[in-house]
């Protein structure tokens, strides 16, 4: 009994200690509480796109050499090349998208890219145009006319050194970077990995010009134009130039992180707003409230004792989950919350089947004792059943979905793991410690339910 007793005041404690870290200073609620001033101004809630506004950023792509049959699929590596880059940056929830306005595929292709949370335009302009655009350029055949440049005065004059033209390698085909050093010179360079179709074309280069420059570009500008002396069948290439230890790191963080296959150039750029706005927001916090008071007003009403410990339970589970948004920290869209929501309902439900069966032991003439320990062992493969098949739909959806169905996966799959938790646990040792107030008719009316006496 007194060990009991002790896991009560435990659950007791763990969930003050909870509450505590969640609420502590926290002012009157508000639907923007994560610039509120609390212990967790360090550790606010992140709030998706829909719920906090964010960045707004249209780029058009350049594919005017790309065939165009591979228009699309280099779109496709674009947009995964920039969803990569930013979620580096520590933005979770992007959403990019390409967008065709034109009825040829090609004619004007673009890309569109939201940043939750990221309200200082500048910056997200920074974070995408870190993505360097990797090429490599072979010399032009003799007789190619020579570029002209335009000065400020208005005199052309015309580039003396050699010229280079397109070729189909680039850095779409790049698998990794890393950073070497020569050692002779122990100058610092950087080694460069093609996949299977970059090694192909990076052996047909090297082939047809055994005895030229192959120029390597970054960002449009020449960093590298080595002498091929041989064909390289490997797909190993190497970049060296006047760069120091730390720009060669960041250069290899960037080309890792991916190498735009095409050129882009900003369009437009804006700062939006949440798209359901505050006043939604606040909505779904009153709602969620009255309903979480109407739940447990029913709990506490029909099935009396068991009934007002799943209330407590709940409030913990609850309060857990919003520390674990905190801490982890979760981005929170609508479709997140929707996700937490239906975690509640499992909760919910996982004490209804375990209060059910207490109350048909209760029947069959059990102690209470004896019927709440049967009540949840009975109860436990119908929970545990349940909650696995959420978990694989959880998780199914977070592996194939796209960000916002990523988001609604997230949250009900943990929320489905910590509502295990407090059905089995928090529950049991709450009920456990309340079986010593005996076998009279008043204990067994308060573990009884419904219009049962």
């Amino acid at each position: 009994m007194l060990k009991k007793l002790i896991s009560i005041l435990i659950v007791f404690i763990l969930g003050g200690v909870v509450a505590f870290f969640v609420f502590k200073s926290e002012p009157k609620l508000n639907p923007n509480f994560e610039n509120q001033s609390s212990f967790f101004k360090n550790f606010p809630f992140r709030l998706g796109l829909d719920l906090s506004g964010g960045s707004h950023l249209i780029y058009k792509a350049d594919v005017s050499g790309v065939k165009a049959g591979e228009v699309s699929t280099s779109m496709d590596a674009l947009r995964d090349v920039i969803e990569r880059r930013v979620n580096l940056f520590g933005v979770s929830e992007p959403i990019v998208q390409v967008q065709n306005s034109g009825f040829i595929s090609g004619a004007d292709e673009k890309l569109i890219v939201d940043l939750p949370g990221v309200t200082d335009v500048e910056k997200a302009t920074t974070m995408i145009g870190q993505t360097p655009l990797l090429e490599f350029k072979t010399e032009a055949p003799a007789g190619t006319p020579q570029k002209a440049t335009v000065g400020k005065d208005g005199k052309v004059t015309l580039d003396t050194g050699p010229q280079f033209v397109d070729t189909e390698l680039t850095g779409r085909y790049l698998k990794k970077a890393t950073l070497e050093f020569d050692q002779t010179t122990s100058e610092p360079k950087v080694s460069l990995q093609f996949d299977d179709t970059g090694t192909k074309l990076f052996a047909q280069i090297t082939k047809d010009n055994v005895g030229k420059m192959v120029a390597i570009y970054l960002d449009g500008a020449p960093i590298s134009a080595p002498v091929v002396r041989e064909e390289i069948p490997n797909g190993q290439a190497v970049i060296s130039g006047n760069f120091t230890p730390t720009e060669g790191k960041q250069l290899v963080g960037r080309l890792n992180s991916g190498a735009l296959p095409v050129p882009i150039s900003l369009l437009s750029r804006q700062t939006i707003g949440a798209t359901l706005g505050s006043d939604a927001v606040a909505a779904g916090v009153k709602a969620a409230i009255i309903g979480f008071l109407v739940i447990a007003l029913f709990f506490v009403l029909w099935y009396r004792l068991p009934g007002l410990i799943a209330v407590l339970a709940l409030c913990i589970y609850i309060t857990a989950m919003l520390t674990l948004f905190k801490l982890l920290p979760v981005t929170l869209t609508a479709a997140g919350i929707a996700g937490f929501i239906i975690s509640i309902g499992i909760a919910v439900d996982a004490n209804i089947l375990i209060f059910e069966r207490l109350k048909e032991e209760l029947r069959s003439g059990h102690t209470i004792s004896e019927a709440v320990s049967l009540g949840f062992h009975r109860a436990w493969s119908s929970i545990r059943d349940s909650n696995i098949s959420s978990i694989i739909s959880a998780i199914i959806l977070f592996w194939f979905g796209t960000p916002l169905i990523k988001g609604f996966a997230l949250t009900l799959g943990i929320g489905v793991l910590v509502s295990m938790f407090s059905a089995i646990m928090i529950s049991r040792i709450f009920l456990s410690g309340f079986v010593f107030i005996g076998e009279n008719k008043v204990a067994r009316f308060l573990f009884s339910s419904g219009f049962s006496k």
